[in-house]
């Protein structure tokens, strides 16, 4: 005879007691963690709310402020492109006074531009002093980058050089007029020339023949630095670039 099926429940497996403690362990946590959270939140609600809302703010300032400016720096550049093509069209009076308003607008180097531009816009009107002076204040204006200070004091001095002390030129340029800087042709030129004026020349070859053995100066200076150089005696090498006309030279 067949015995009746029992209605006690089958003794749980071992694993099983161990899975259903791991379910419970984790529910006791996500309830520990969840009335964690509330307590934060009630606690620091307001500041967790005004700190996002403060860096939302910001990051919408700061998007509008780029935008802004990246708009400006477009109308200023196409400000710029008028005036050049103004000064083309053979209408320098209205290239000034385009460029006028951007000498004092936007970035630093692009202050520094529109002013150089001026300067030497004075220069090719025949306003040679007027030209001199506009250099003279970007070179001494140390919020101008220094790259085109140093520009600016080649391009007065060259216009003023006749009228300079020699030693006033000098004093000016020889800082510039070291190899590995970016003026040192210009500048060494100018200087070499100033030592000639003081019946320097054994100060003067040397510093030609060594713009002419410099191949980061552009060839049509160091071509005439060369035969300067051997004039007084000095070797700047070979003269790799067609010599120059009696007037040039």
């Amino acid at each position: 005879m067949a015995l009746p099926p029992s209605d006690r429940p089958a003794p749980a497996k071992p694993d099983d007691k161990a899975a259903q403690q791991d379910v419970f362990l984790r529910e006791v946590d996500d309830a520990l963690r969840e009335d964690e959270l509330k307590s934060i939140l009630t606690r620091y609600g307001k500041p967790i709310g005004g700190a996002i809302l403060a860096g939302l703010l910001g990051l919408a300032g700061y998007l509008w402020w780029d935008n802004s400016n990246k708009q400006a720096a477009g109308e200023r550049s196409e400000q710029a492109i008028i005036a050049l093509d103004k000064l083309e069209a053979g209408n320098a009076a209205a290239a000034l006074a385009d460029l006028e308003p951007l000498t004092k607008e936007g970035s630093d180097g692009n202050k520094a531009a529109a002013a150089m531009t001026r300067a030497a816009i004075m220069v090719q009107q025949g306003k040679t002093e007027d030209g001199a002076k506009a250099f003279a204040a970007i070179a001494a204006d140390t919020a101008m980058p220094q790259a085109y200070r140093d520009l600016a004091s080649i391009r007065e001095v060259s216009i003023r050089f006749d009228a300079m002390p020699p030693q006033q030129v000098i004093d000016r340029l020889k800082p510039l007029a070291v190899p590995g800087n970016a003026w040192f042709g210009s500048a060494g030129e100018l200087v070499g020339m100033a030592y000639l004026k003081l019946g320097k020349p054994d100060q003067a070859g040397p510093l030609f023949a060594a713009i002419g053995k410099n191949t980061d100066v552009p060839q049509t200076l160091r071509s005439r630095m060369r035969q300067v150089a051997g004039q007084l005696g000095y070797d700047a090498g070979t003269d790799d670039v067609p010599s120059l006309a009696p007037a040039q030279q």
